[in-house]
């Protein structure tokens, strides 16, 4: 059966959305490595499988473009959630992840926000290797980490330039103290509503933006008293907006853009 897919991209982290609604998903590790090629597939960041789900509009199942299974992802969450309130003509749906339930609204023609859920802060939770203080790590650089659904290690720095994240980014990812790998966040800080953030992601490389990570970025920074609760987040394709009272679910908004749909090719589907 032919599969078809919708590409999107939130400021250039980019993503396909495969809706499996009323049939089993035909995603598994190995297509999803195949598509997520860049030079022999579609090429994405992370693809979101839309799914049938009893307590919410949909269920959604992620994978990167290595073929590695991930809990969220902020910006194909939002993507998703487009085309839903599109063909439903409304202004909200909850989506289920393996983050729980996620709250996602419309608000305004290209802007979706959605409630990522409460960050984690334990040692297990994240999880690191051992006990340990969360807020300052035992690594050159002291980073903190939280846990967004998936892991977040985030180095605060003065000069953005001098950072060489080709070379440090996969040191890091596959330190020891990480036993699921971890992305890992170089943040400078422009003021306190304001930081310019370059990625490095787990599974993925060096992206143009990821939601998550937004979100991992800002709560460290908050939870540092280096940031006050609303913060513009600047990435390499653009930015986003993230909200954190300190206490409940952090929330994410921006853009999302449709770019194109299609349908895979036999080859693809076939060693």
């Amino acid at each position: 059966m032919p599969i078809s897919f919708h590409k999107m991209h939130a400021n250039g982290d980019d993503f396909i959305v495969v809706d499996a609604r009323n049939t089993i998903s035909p995603v598994t590790s190995e297509l999803a490595r195949r598509m997520g090629d860049r030079h022999l597939g579609i090429g994405f960041n992370q693809v979101a499988v839309l799914l049938d789900c009893e307590d919410a509009d949909a269920r959604l199942v992620f994978w990167n473009a290595d073929g590695s299974p991930l809990d969220v992802c902020g910006s194909a969450t939002r993507g998703a959630a487009d085309r839903l309130m599109r063909e439903a003509n409304r202004t909200s749906v909850t989506l289920r992840t393996n983050r729980g339930l996620l709250t996602c609204e419309r608000t305004s023609a290209e802007r979706i926000s959605v409630a990522m859920g409460q960050p984690l802060f334990g040692w297990s939770e994240i999880p690191l290797a051992r006990e340990m203080d969360t807020t300052v790590l035992p690594l050159a650089g002291a980073p903190a980490a939280c846990s967004m659904g998936n892991p977040h290690c985030t180095f605060f720095v003065d000069d953005l330039s001098a950072i060489d994240i080709a070379t440090l980014g996969p040191t890091l990812e596959t330190n020891p103290l990480f036993p699921l790998k971890t992305n890992v966040h170089f943040v400078q800080i422009i003021d306190r509503q304001h930081i310019r953030l370059r990625i490095w992601e787990r599974g993925g490389g060096i992206p143009l933006g990821s939601g998550s990570c937004c979100c991992g970025a800002a709560v460290n920074g908050i939870r540092r008293g280096l940031l006050d609760n609303s913060v513009e987040v600047e990435c390499d394709g653009g930015s986003v907006t993230v909200q954190w009272d300190g206490r409940g679910s952090v929330v994410l908004s921006g853009p999302v853009v449709s770019v194109f749909s299609g349908s895979l090719a036999d080859g693809l589907l076939c060693d």
